[in-house]
């Protein structure tokens, strides 16, 4: 059995072969952190966090970077509007970041690269394409001239005609695009050749990646909203300055719907992963996110959420009651991988998890799906903490479940009690006010129609 992924570069499934036999270097762009991270970062997270759990599950060894853009015009307008210091604004947002990413199972890149950290690095990208005649200066920095290089489009299909790249805008044409900007009064600035400034966007991958990977790549990833202008324009300055292919293979996830419609903070349909976390726990949302194959698009939803808290928790309370028998279910396994290995299609997989679970007369059931959850990083065997239940009855704590004993703080007890009281005067933003306060304390609470489940964190 072979790996095939689609590669959004030739627009079909291939054979993945790494560059080199055993190892695989896979880039993925990170957040920009001028503000906490969304249901399309946790889609994006999850399934390059599951790509790279299999790729190691069939034998490679994965150098995984992804990085982090700490300076960015959506970032110095953020800090503007909060009246807040950059560096302050960036690591609040980072460390929310790193917090919700791990909150739903996503492990740390083996490197994280901040963009501020090589600066050095992109100046020298800008001159040597400044010195192979790229670039041009107009009135707000350098850009790259997307005429002079032939292969532009070749990613997105765009084609260079198309473009209206002879209309001008600030001294620039429309759609080249700027490698270096200068800076303007106020602002974080860089010293370079061409004055004070800082890097633009797409400079910041093509400079990391090479410095850190090499080129080519294997693996290059994001979300589909990349592929147009950020991926094409990585390609061009990268192929360009350093002469050789960026990229083996492109992969790109869907993007994410809100109840059928694009989400987006206009129209009020915004959700972040800590919003979702209030009322679902991490590996419910993981779930919910490999019930989708990555290239589809996923339409969020109250329902789609229920549905996939209620199928995992009757994954969880099934395997509760297996008993290691001591083997592997070959036969399973393989067509797990058969399944992962057809551009990694994780809902069938769970289709397979799900068969051999109902299979009443298969052997190996506990450590065959043990193997599959090294890839799936559901959590589906690891013992649960200690729940207790909150009864919107009695308004007390009647019962709990889990092996681990300890007593229920006072201060848990009084805002579970100023929590019911607010959601029976249906003052739902107070609720959820009292449920951060419980959060903080190291308590997550999901609630029921009998009540609420209160859990150690």
């Amino acid at each position: 059995m072979v790996l095939k992924l689609y590669n959004t570069l030739s627009r079909k499934k291939e054979i993945f072969k790494p560059v080199k036999k055993n190892l695989v270097r896979m880039y993925v762009c990170g957040p920009t952190v001028n503000d906490v991270p969304h249901l399309g970062h946790a889609r994006q997270q999850i399934v390059f966090d599951v790509l790279r759990k299999y790729l190691k599950f069939i034998g490679y060894e994965v150098k995984f970077v992804s990085n982090i853009t700490d300076i960015e015009d959506k970032i110095i307008n953020r800090a503007r509007e909060l009246n807040e210091d950059i560096n302050v604004l960036t690591k609040r947002n980072c460390e929310a970041h790193m917090q919700d990413y791990k909150s739903i199972g996503v492990e740390k890149p083996d490197v994280q690269p901040f963009a501020t950290k090589y600066i050095k690095e992109m100046i020298e990208l800008v001159k040597i394409l400044e010195k192979k005649r790229y670039t041009y200066v107009a009135d707000d920095g350098i850009y790259f001239n997307i005429s002079k290089f032939k292969n532009y489009g070749k990613l997105s299909g765009q084609k260079i005609e198309n473009l209206e790249t002879g209309r001008r805008v600030v001294g620039k044409k429309k759609n080249d695009f700027v490698l270096w900007k200068f800076s303007k009064p106020g602002e974080p600035f860089w010293k370079s050749p061409w004055g004070d400034g800082r890097p633009g966007w797409h400079i910041e991958c093509s400079a990391m990646s090479k410095t850190i990977l090499n080129l080519p790549l294997d693996i290059h990833g994001g979300g589909q909203d990349l592929i147009f202008p950020h991926h094409e324009d990585e390609i061009a300055q990268s192929e360009a300055g350093y002469g050789k292919k960026f990229a083996n293979f492109w992969i790109h996830n869907g993007m994410v719907n809100v109840d059928k419609i694009k989400m987006s903070k206009s129209l009020g349909n915004f959700k972040t992963i800590r919003d979702i976390l209030k009322n679902y726990r991490g590996e419910i949302i993981r779930y919910f996110v490999i019930s989708t194959q990555y290239r589809s698009p996923i339409d969020f939803s109250g329902n789609s959420l229920e549905d996939a808290k209620n199928s995992y928790e009757r994954l969880k309370n099934i395997l509760s009651e297996l008993k290691d028998d001591g083997k592997i279910n070959k036969e399973y396994l393989e067509e797990f991988e058969e399944t992962m290995n057809d551009d990694l299609n994780t809902p069938r997989a769970l289709q397979v998890l799900w068969k051999l679970v109902r299979d009443e007369k298969t052997e190996g059931k506990l450590r065959t799906i043990k193997k599959m959850d090294e890839v799936f990083g559901l959590n589906l065997l690891k013992p649960e903490k200690t729940t207790f239940f909150w009864s919107r009855k009695s308004e007390r704590f009647e019962d709990f479940q889990g092996k681990e004993k300890f007593e229920i703080p006072d201060e848990i007890k009084k805002l579970m009690k100023e929590r019911g009281e607010a959601r029976k005067n249906k003052d739902w933003k107070k609720s959820d006010e009292l449920r951060e306060k419980i959060h903080k304390l190291g308590f997550s609470v999901d609630d029921t129609n009998e009540g609420s489940r209160v859990r150690k964190i």
